[in-house]
């Protein structure tokens, strides 16, 4: 009985805590939950892009190894983009080669075969680059613009603040430690959520210009072998000729 009455004078002249992140949100009221709803959300949302965006440039990293192991071994053109994958950045390039080299054969005007192949695999690149990028725009917006909504929620805090100087007539520190925390916290998470978003955004835009590079000297070599009738290969990927035998030295009588 002692032990228990002991118990509760401790936790009775223990001080609560009254400047807590929930404190501070109920403190801040409509304002504070705002601002905290709009940076959850563009935190959520930077790091989904993050994740689908990764796992899309690893699929399309992983479809161009094979590109080199399988489709430039194959007969054709035809037979080599039947072994893609049906939705396959690599496979649209090939179809849209393939594509433009039959509609040449219907064109009435003198436009070199090599301008209109050219032109659509460039067009194809193209429209691969922009669907890379997807979502990328919402990072660098979170990234910019994050910060500046904390630091409204910071200047709501400060403003708080103020106030409860002027009602109390005095700084004491019971009366601004909450609003001055309140608006502590929200730059804090303005900082938390536009640092990530500015690395994903830096990260993946490198990534996507590795994947443009691949592409583009995959498009080079599908619009030089349709031009070659199939002669010209990737030079890593063409066969070796075989050495010619050295000629048989005269024997001298």
């Amino acid at each position: 009985m002692l032990i228990q009455t002991l118990a509760a004078a401790a936790t009775t002249a223990a001080p609560q805590n009254k400047f807590g992140f929930v404190e501070a949100l109920q403190a801040g009221g409509f304002i504070a939950y705002a601002t905290v709803s709009i940076l959850g959300i563009m935190s959520f949302g930077s790091f989904y892009i993050l994740f689908t965006k990764f796992f899309e440039q690893q699929k399309i990293m992983r479809q161009g190894r094979d590109v080199g192991t399988s489709f430039w071994k194959a007969p054709s053109l035809r037979d080599g983009a039947n072994k893609m994958d049906k939705n396959s950045a690599w496979r649209q390039l090939v179809d849209d080669g393939l594509a433009a080299e039959d509609q040449h054969g219907k064109m009435t005007d003198s436009m070199e075969a090599h301008d209109w192949l050219h032109g659509s695999l460039a067009r194809s690149e193209a429209s691969i680059n922009a669907r890379l990028a997807g979502g990328l725009p919402f990072l660098a917006t979170v990234g910019a613009t994050s910060p500046f909504i904390g630091l409204f929620g910071t200047v709501v805090g400060i403003y708080r603040a103020l106030i409860a100087i002027g009602l109390a007539g005095s700084a004491s520190i019971d009366k601004v430690a909450g609003p001055v925390g309140e608006a502590l916290i929200m730059t804090a998470l303005g900082l938390l959520v536009a640092v990530p978003a500015v690395l994903a955004y830096n990260w993946l835009q490198a990534r996507n210009k590795r994947i443009a590079e691949n592409l583009n000297g995959f498009s080079t070599d599908i619009l030089a072998n349709i031009n070659s009738k199939g002669a010209v290969r990737p030079a890593a990927i063409a066969p070796a000729k075989s050495a010619a035998p050295a000629a048989a030295a005269p024997i001298k009588k």
